[in-house]
């Protein structure tokens, strides 16, 4: 009897992978929002990307309108600290000595936390593979009340087991397509960041640099998002569309 042909394997999906980039504040919003845009439109591929901030910047919530006014006068380093808003909700994040990731993707079901929870599932196995363990932070609403995004811990972030917060996240849906984009804190300023909040900076006792925790995140996200990550820097072209952008994520000053 003649033997059932096999069906084939079906074939992971293709997402690009944008090389580390650093740069300023506004032009990595606008990066972000700009891929989002292009992704729901059908333009664009999911997308993978990790960058960092320079120089230092505040990002606010798109919709977090009180801030100290002494934000408008800092700086770091000689430099002055940009303050910039986020595409994305949530609280104020200091942006030095930390890693950003942004996932640009669609396809995922269910309820906000669901979609989020899914999205992290990449950076838990990606940070375990580094030997550290995290869980999901569980603050109540009483965190709108506080400026800091890493002074708590909601179910859109990864926690330590020592309860300090490692990653803060972020998401903006349009239509299926969802952009989260969120800050790994690494090697803060504890001078600066007691500075800008008020408070010290939690311990998280990590060691590595990005050259280590980039890879071992790019690894887990083709696991668990069974994907294959095609590296593909941004072109001459998208750099002068996303230019268009900039000026939207820069908070002017009265």
């Amino acid at each position: 009897m003649p033997q059932p042909a096999l069906q084939p394997a079906s074939q992971p999906q293709v997402w690009r992978l944008i090389p580390f980039l650093a740069a300023a504040g506004a032009r990595q919003m606008a990066v972000d929002s700009w891929l989002l845009e292009q992704h729901q439109l059908g333009l664009h591929p999911p997308t993978l990307r990790f960058y960092g901030w320079q120089p230092a910047a505040i990002s606010l919530g798109f919709h977090q309108q009180r801030y100290p006014e002494f934000w408008q006068s800092l700086r770091w380093n000689n430099q002055p600290v940009e303050l910039v808003r986020r595409p994305s909700g949530g609280r104020a994040v200091l942006h030095q000595g930390d890693l950003t990731y942004a996932v640009i993707a669609s396809g995922f079901s269910g309820s906000r936390t669901q979609a989020y929870q899914e999205i992290c599932a990449f950076l838990i196995e990606g940070w375990r593979s580094l030997g550290v363990e995290l869980t999901y932070g569980a603050a109540g609403r009483g965190y709108i009340h506080n400026p800091n995004c890493f002074g708590t811990a909601t179910g859109a972030d990864l926690v330590l087991p020592n309860g300090s917060k490692l990653i803060g996240s972020a998401q903006l849906r349009r239509g299926d397509a969802i952009l989260q984009h969120g800050s790994i804190q690494l090697a803060p300023d504890p001078a600066l960041f007691e500075q800008v909040f008020g408070t010290a900076v939690a311990d998280c006792g990590i060691s590595g640099s990005a050259d280590q925790i980039i890879p071992a995140l790019t690894l887990a996200a083709q696991s668990c998002f069974n994907i294959r990550l095609q590296v593909e820097p941004l072109n001459q072209a998208e750099w002068q569309a996303v230019s268009v952008h900039e000026a939207r994520f820069s908070v002017k000053f009265l």
